[in-house]
């Protein structure tokens, strides 16, 4: 499961440092898939290609946010998720709508990290 964060956040940033994927981004920031990892191209669920460098939309234009494809919930990196663990609001859970399991986290870790 990808951690997620809610609208509780107060923009504070601690968590962002703190991801090994790069995963996390500050409201209205593009993002990109290369950010933090070893990924030259990614091939998305319909076949086509996306260079690591290329610019993805924002998840969020309010608030910090997790990109859910990156997160691996610091699974091979850390014993439990560093932005829940350092967020002063208690804003960094558990995301419903992407549950993976540990097999699946290192596996994307793996995948990411050459």
């Amino acid at each position: 499961m990808a951690i997620m964060i809610t609208d509780e956040c107060i923009n504070c940033g601690a968590c962002e440092p703190e991801c090994p994927n790069t995963a996390i981004y500050e409201g209205g920031m593009e993002w990109t898939w290369g950010g933090g990892t070893d990924l030259d191209n990614v091939e998305m669920e319909d076949g086509t290609l996306v260079a690591a460098d290329a610019p993805q939309d924002p998840v969020s234009d309010e608030f910090y946010y997790i990109v859910p494809s990156k997160c691996t919930e610091c699974i091979g990196f850390h014993e439990e998720p560093q932005c829940a663990a350092v967020c002063p609001v208690d804003c960094c859970i558990p995301d419903p709508d992407y549950e993976e399991t540990e097999e699946e986290l290192l596996a994307k870790k793996e995948w990411m990290h050459l």
